[in-house]
């Protein structure tokens, strides 16, 4: 039976009750729309506010630091698309448990699972990680769907009503751990268990070791490498895009190369680089699809 684990946390504040309050009743509208339209109406609402929220200034900041040759008409269009983005994602939320992933019809088109059906082949454990670009929710939607037992690591939101108000968006799709001390301890659960994880790989983390990431060091977790490493497992990486409105398309590639040089911390550093690198790939490719408010360099 599929489990999900919350972090503990403090009687919720009466800010978080509004909020969540505010989350239940646009979730609703975005519920009684179709996917297509409520996608629309997120985008919409998100484009025309978001640019002008005090935290769009950390978002201009970060643009700045990985494209230092943009003008600022540039820097200003990836900003609105950020955000609407950013609001088609949080409408498609009610719309979860209805999406089919692998149906001809579905909005979902899927490539390369066939690196996933050779690690079941050989019993392999996967990790299989991405960003939070596009609909970040779709991997391990797509994971869950395809028939393999996966626990999904994620950083809850700080309201723990908005955080319980996503997880039954989700539904039961296996195993949800958030972000902290217990998190690599139940990951490494998992994979003993024979077990998958997924992850999204683009956040920083300051006990973390610092990465290449457009130019300039990053510190970036090393849960990912450090269990590769341990279990062997085929890390691949899954690249969500979205095409157009409420449709995706998700792309499963080769697994990564486990560098094996002798010297763990080396190991480490040569695949955490490598996967951040992958990310940024992905980031200048569409970059109006990433959450750039992340606090990803030091100030």
């Amino acid at each position: 039976m599929p489990t999900r684990s919350h972090p503990p946390a403090d009687r919720p504040r009466l800010i978080d009750w509004v909020e969540a309050g505010g989350a239940v009743l646009l979730f609703g509208v975005f519920w009684l729309l179709p996917m297509e339209g409520a996608s629309a109406l997120g985008g919409a609402i998100a484009r025309r506010i978001g640019p002008f929220l005090g935290i769009s200034k950390r978002a201009r900041i970060n643009l700045r630091r990985a494209f230092p040759e943009l003008p600022d008409v540039e820097v200003e269009r990836i900003v609105a698309g950020m955000w609407d983005n950013l609001g088609r994602v949080a409408a498609e939320y009610p719309h979860l448990p209805g999406i089919r992933i692998f149906a001809p019809d579905g909005p979902v088109e899927t490539h390369g699972f066939e690196h996933m059906d050779n690690a079941v082949a050989a019993g392999r454990r996967m990790i299989i990680f991405s960003g939070h670009i596009a609909n970040w929710e779709i991997g391990a939607l797509a994971a869950a769907q395809y028939g393999i037992t996966v626990t999904q690591i994620y950083r809850a939101p700080n309201n723990p009503l908005i955080d319980r108000l996503i997880a039954r968006c989700r539904g039961d799709r296996g195993e949800y751990i958030p972000k902290g001390a217990p998190a690599a301890r139940r990951a490494f659960s998992a994979l003993y268990r024979g077990e998958h994880l997924t992850m999204l790989a683009d956040q920083k983390l300051n006990e973390g070791i610092p990465v290449p990431f457009f130019g300039r060091p990053a510190m970036t977790a090393t849960a990912l490498a450090l269990l590769a490493l341990r279990f062997e497992c085929d890390v691949l990486p899954a690249r969500v895009e979205r095409l157009r409105g409420a449709r995706f398309r998700l792309t499963v590639f080769p697994p990564l190369p486990l560098p094996r040089s002798g010297n763990q911390d080396a190991d480490v550093a040569t695949l955490t680089a490598t996967v951040t690198a992958v990310l940024e790939s992905w980031i200048r490719d569409r970059p109006e699809e990433w959450l750039w408010v992340h606090r990803r360099w030091p100030d």
